[in-house]
């Protein structure tokens, strides 16, 4: 399995950018991770909501979220 690519600060501005344009959310921030590179950190307003990744598999470069969620924050809907 190859190691994984880092994510730079120009790739993480425009993946911000399209998820800014795709939610129509201004408040969604993308940051750069405390101690790795290899992914960058998803949030909205101060909130952290997930982890984005970058995929260079087959010579294509793609970027994949993975984002929990608690059943606490379902329970708070109600």
């Amino acid at each position: 399995m190859a190691k994984p690519k880092p994510v730079t600060p120009q790739e993480a501005k425009s993946v911000e950018t399209y998820l800014r344009k795709l939610f129509a959310n201004r408040s969604i921030q993308v940051r750069a991770r405390p101690r790795a590179t290899d992914a960058v950190e998803m949030y909205v307003g101060d909130e952290f909501v997930g982890v984005i990744a970058k995929d260079t598999e087959d010579g294509e470069v793609c970027y994949q979220i993975s984002m929990t969620v608690l059943d606490i924050d379902l329970e708070e809907q109600d």
